[in-house]
């Protein structure tokens, strides 16, 4: 399970948006995102993990938890926005056969492998349960590998998504300006919204119904 992201983010951006702080860590359900300020990286610069057998992941950047009390037993709080849980994480990889297999060797949880292209052009996505959260990690398209010029490179963090009791609620409240309006997403019965570059964040983040 998730015991802690990292992202290389200010507080107080997350703060603008409605998120509950302390200190440095905004707590989204069972999992801490510690805020750790833009010189600390780019994005999403490691996670930590619980259960874990390996700390290789395919180019992820990943921490084993200690021993001792899991963060999930500690109560999350209020968001003024309206988050209520980590949806998911997203990865991006150039070979996803290779990715799951090192996943797979950790002791990470498979689901499935969606067959299936994305309205973004992914090919294929392969699924990862951790503990309340899932885990998507996405094929790069033949395109952007062929602009990386990295086709044989690590896989690496996207973006997350997070769960919100009244989506249309949230992303009035976050504004037009910061938060694009709410659309049917991907997965069936669900809407998802994304905040935009306007919103100030270090990485890509959508916000989707329960």
């Amino acid at each position: 399970m998730i015991e802690e992201l990292t992202i290389a983010d200010e507080p107080a951006a997350w703060a603008a948006l409605g998120f509950a702080l302390q200190d440095d860590v905004c707590r989204v359900g069972s999992v801490p995102v510690r805020l750790a300020g833009r010189a600390a990286g780019r994005g999403l610069v490691a996670w930590t993990l619980r259960g874990i057998a390996s700390e290789a992941l395919d180019g992820l950047p990943t921490r084993r938890a200690q021993d001792g009390a899991s963060s999930a037993a500690v109560a999350p709080p209020s968001h003024p926005n309206g988050v209520t849980a980590l949806d998911h994480v997203v990865a991006i990889t150039p070979a996803l056969d290779r990715t799951v297999a090192a996943l797979q060797v950790a002791g990470l949880d498979l689901r499935r492998i969606r067959e299936e292209p994305t309205p973004a052009g992914a090919p294929r996505q392969a699924f990862f349960r951790l503990g309340e959260a899932i885990l998507e990690v996405v094929q790069a398209p033949d395109d952007a590998l062929e602009r990386s010029g990295r086709p044989d490179g690590p896989s690496f963090f996207w973006g997350l998504a997070f769960r919100v009791a009244d989506l249309d609620a949230t992303a009035a409240q976050i504004g037009e300006e910061r938060c694009s309006p709410p659309r049917p997403a991907v997965q069936p019965g669900r809407r998802i919204a994304t905040l935009r570059r306007a919103a100030g964040l270090a990485l890509p983040v959508a916000l989707m119904t329960e």
